[in-house]
């Protein structure tokens, strides 16, 4: 059989067709006329995929794993995986009899050795009749490591078990190999009479994912392909667009089977999973490190509220630029940017916004769907300057003039990257005297520089008080979960500030914000910036306007 050419019909149904290239791996979409031509999404309740969700159950005992099997069919799963490798004790008649007899969803049993990932290091010979006798009393699937396959289909050869499925699986925990080495590996694994295939690989970065993509829409048999690790999480994820026969789950945050698990939780409610459809399209945010953004949670529920056919991805990337030329397709419509990615992005798209062009950071990326060209804007000093100045007209009691309170004042912003950029750029055109404070002087130099301002070490700033009332604005991740602990500015240095915006918001309120409260000053949570920069980020993905209400309500709870 020829391998099967993916192409995204009119209709953006998933479409099947034969080609004669052994290499052509092709996945494309009919463009759209705009942005705001987003399929709405299906019904609530109703399910746009057939990918399974299954819940790892490891544990010490049979009791314990019976109790988190009713805890997954509760949660919402589909199926659940028996490590029988992670039982303290084993006795294969008795504890799977136990398992099958009591069953509330579809046994997966796996019984995983310890040169495989796992954590059996017994006899093999005892290993594989226990999973002969777990078809034998009717499991729903067994997994089987491709190493022994062949000799575990001989043993059974002429047996009939018309209820259990075989998972034949193959585990790289190094590295994801080339898209002809994973071909071949699907070639052989369905040769061994395989009913599902299954390939865990590890991601080095997260273009590693897209050949995993690739293989699986044009697999001729049922697939599961995952790649283990925090760059291989849109694996797990985006599973079920592309057509995988199923995801893992975990019950609980950090309690995995393989690293870069999810948790049903999030699977379910944080990205929709089963509303997933081949013709969902996909945003996200890229950064390095990402996994604090509250950018999905506003997102995914937005898009789920409104009704957009969307999900909204942590996208963990090292190389910019290599993530865009790799993940070209029209179906990854727009991209969020934050650190350390926002100067980069500017060199990375095809047009950029006048204004990210003067600021020379982008933190927002929409691909056009008529050509696929990368715009590139900045929402950041919007949302960023209008909290700052909201907070200020706030200190002199809603003060309407049309004149900017940030006129006049002293503006010391810390940090010379794309967000400090975006801040020394907006406080300077609203009248602002600009200072840059940056670890790296030159840097704060040649910022200062660039748009008319001053500059000095952030060594300096603690001992920098020209005036009284001026502004500080921290844009660097000093102070962000996990090190909280951290502060940019000795409290004692802070009672010369009239406000103190802090950029980061995990955690909402920082040791930088609390000690400039305690020292007297008015302060604005990253949160105000993060909601501002969203509604501008929301529009440019979509071409709506930004129902802000429904924003702000979603992130109360945040």
């Amino acid at each position: 059989m020829q391998p099967a050419r993916v192409v995204f019909c009119d209709l953006d149904i998933l479409c099947i067709k034969h080609t004669p290239s052994q290499n052509s791996f092709l996945i494309s979409i009919n463009p759209m006329d705009s942005p705001n031509a987003l399929s709405t999404a299906p019904a609530a309740g109703s399910r746009k995929n057939a990918t399974l969700i299954c819940v790892p159950i490891m544990g010490e005992s049979v009791e314990k794993m019976e109790i988190d099997v009713d805890k997954a069919k509760a949660g919402g799963a589909d199926l659940v995986e028996i490590r029988l490798d992670s039982l303290k004790t084993f006795d294969p008649y008795r504890d799977l009899n136990a398992f099958i007899q009591h069953r509330s969803l579809p046994l997966l049993f796996t019984y995983r050795p310890k040169w495989e990932g796992g954590m059996y290091d017994g006899d093999e010979n005892k290993r594989l009749d226990a999973l002969r006798l777990a078809m034998e009393l009717g499991a729903d699937y067994i997994d089987i490591e491709l190493q022994v396959a062949h000799e575990f289909y001989d043993s059974i050869r002429g047996k009939t078990f018309n209820k259990t499925k075989v998972i034949v699986s193959s585990h790289n925990y190094q590295l994801t190999p080339s898209i002809e080495d994973l071909g071949n590996l699907v070639a052989r694994i369905q040769a061994t009479g395989a009913d599902i295939v299954k390939i865990a690989t590890t991601a080095l970065d997260i273009t590693d994912v897209a050949r995993m993509f690739q293989i699986m829409v044009h697999s001729q048999v049922p697939f599961i392909g995952l790649v283990m690790g925090d760059r291989g999480l849109i694996s797990r994820i985006l599973s079920a667009k592309f057509g995988g026969y199923l995801t893992f789950g975990t019950l609980e945050s950090g309690v995995v089977s393989a690293p870069g698990q999810p948790t049903l939780k999030d699977l379910l409610y944080l990205y929709n999973l089963r509303q997933l459809a081949p013709d969902t399209k996909v945003f996200g945010i890229i950064g390095k490190p990402v996994g604090h953004s509250k950018s999905p949670i506003l997102f995914n529920e937005v898009f789920k509220s409104i009704g957009l056919n969307g999900v909204y991805l942590f996208l963990l990337v090292d190389d910019l630029a290599n993530f865009l030329r790799t993940y070209s397709s029209t179906d990854f419509v727009g991209f969020s940017v934050t650190i350390p990615h926002k100067e980069t992005a500017l060199k990375c798209c095809d047009e950029v916004d006048p204004v990210a062009k003067s600021i020379g950071a982008v933190n927002c990326i929409v691909r056009r769907p008529t050509d696929g060209k990368l715009i590139g804007y900045n929402t950041d000093y919007v949302g960023a300057i209008t909290a700052i100045e909201n907070g200020l007209r706030g200190k002199h009691n809603g003060s309407s003039t049309t004149i900017s309170p940030l006129a006049g004042k002293l503006f010391v912003v810390i940090g010379a990257g794309g967000a400090g950029k975006a801040l020394a750029y907006g406080a300077k055109a609203k009248g602002a005297r600009v200072v840059i404070a940056n670890r790296t002087y030159d840097h704060a130099r040649k910022l200062a520089y660039a748009i008319g301002g001053d500059a000095l070490a952030l060594a300096d700033l603690d001992n920098y008080h020209p005036e009284d009332g001026m502004i500080l604005a921290n844009t660097t991740s000093i102070g962000m979960q996990p090190k909280v602990d951290e502060t940019p500015v000795s409290k004692h240095a802070l009672k010369y500030y009239s406000l103190v915006f802090d950029a980061v918001y995990t955690p909402k309120i920082t040791r930088l914000l609390k000690e400039a409260e305690e020292s007297g000053a008015t302060i604005v949570t990253g949160l105000e910036m993060f909601m501002g920069q969203a509604y501008g980020q929301y529009e440019n993905f979509t071409g709506l306007p930004a129902p802000k209400e429904l924003f702000r309500k979603i992130m109360e709870n945040y």
